[in-house]
């Protein structure tokens, strides 16, 4: 999700939630995403995950980008869509994972701790390096469509 605001374009990111992530910031960040079922298709799957990490639904205009493989081998399939919301009030659903490791314990944590608002140059050092190809993108995107 991107909007102009002030005449620039902002982009809305998500931080992951767990403890690998919590003190980590630069290049941490991402794009509300997840996985896509073998008979699910991907826009559906880009708009659950979405609402999953951020409790918000998204609706509009889709524009599909070129898809972005990660360092991980996995391909990221995403989507620009110019909208608004209020990233103070995001919400994820949880997962749980042992902690601490090798403990026997099981604890639960939010899978996305947090989400924000980020003018373009700085979403690029915020978001994890394996995804900045998809803000080149909406760069070019946003600047065909004259915002």
């Amino acid at each position: 999700m991107y909007r102009v605001h002030g005449g620039a374009v902002e982009v809305f990111l998500v931080h992951p939630g767990g403890p690998y992530w919590a003190n980590k910031d630069d290049g941490s960040w991402s794009i509300p995403k997840g996985e896509c079922e073998q008979t699910e298709d991907r826009l559906a799957a880009a708009r659950r995950e979405f609402q999953e990490e951020t409790g918000f639904s998204c609706a509009g205009d889709f524009v599909e980008l070129a898809p972005v493989k990660q360092r991980s081998g996995k391909t990221i399939y995403a989507w620009a869509l110019s909208g608004d919301c209020d990233a103070a009030a995001a919400r994820s659903n949880s997962f749980s994972m042992e902690w601490p490791p090798r403990s026997g314990k099981r604890a639960e944590f939010p899978e996305v701790d947090r989400a924000a608002w980020f003018p373009l140059d700085v979403a690029k050092q915020k978001i994890q390096a394996g995804q900045r190809a998809l803000l080149d993108q909406l760069e070019a995107v946003v600047q065909r469509a004259g915002a």
